[in-house]
């Protein structure tokens, strides 16, 4: 199985390094599709299948909590996994965001393996390590 990624970020330096971090970390990619906004990403959702998207917060015209917040109005799109990549390091922040549906937070500067194991974390161990279910 491999995975459909939505890498949401307003810097296309920032949206490389996190493709690049999810190719190093050896997760099973099928496709990885971009936004540079959450306007944009809920484009891309609204056309294809994606399996969990990784959205920074601070964006220009629809931000990172946004964009969840919408996803989680839309009954085909509550249940896709979102994962936050930002440099906010407030707790209050992170826990707001939880609270909201994210599944998942990675800091910024990240690490390949932050992402492998937020994936096994939020789709599970098998498929995190290329295995079937």
């Amino acid at each position: 199985m491999s995975y459909a990624i939505l890498v949401v970020d307003d810097s296309s330096i920032v949206r490389t390094m996190v493709k690049k971090s999810i190719a190093m970390a050896g997760l099973p990619v099928g496709k990885v599709f971009e936004a540079a906004n959450g306007k944009e990403a809920l484009e891309v959702l609204g056309k294809n299948w994606i399996d969990i998207v990784f959205a920074d917060l601070n964006m220009p015209e629809m931000n990172g909590t946004e964009l969840v917040e919408k996803m989680s109005q839309d009954s085909m799109l509550v249940s896709t996994p979102v994962v936050i990549v930002s440099s906010e390091q407030s707790q209050a922040k992170i826990d707001e965001l939880k609270a909201k549906g994210i599944r998942a937070y990675i800091k910024k500067p990240f690490r390949p393996e932050g992402f492998r194991d937020v994936v096994a974390e939020v789709l599970g161990p098998a498929q995190a390590k290329g295995g079937q279910p």
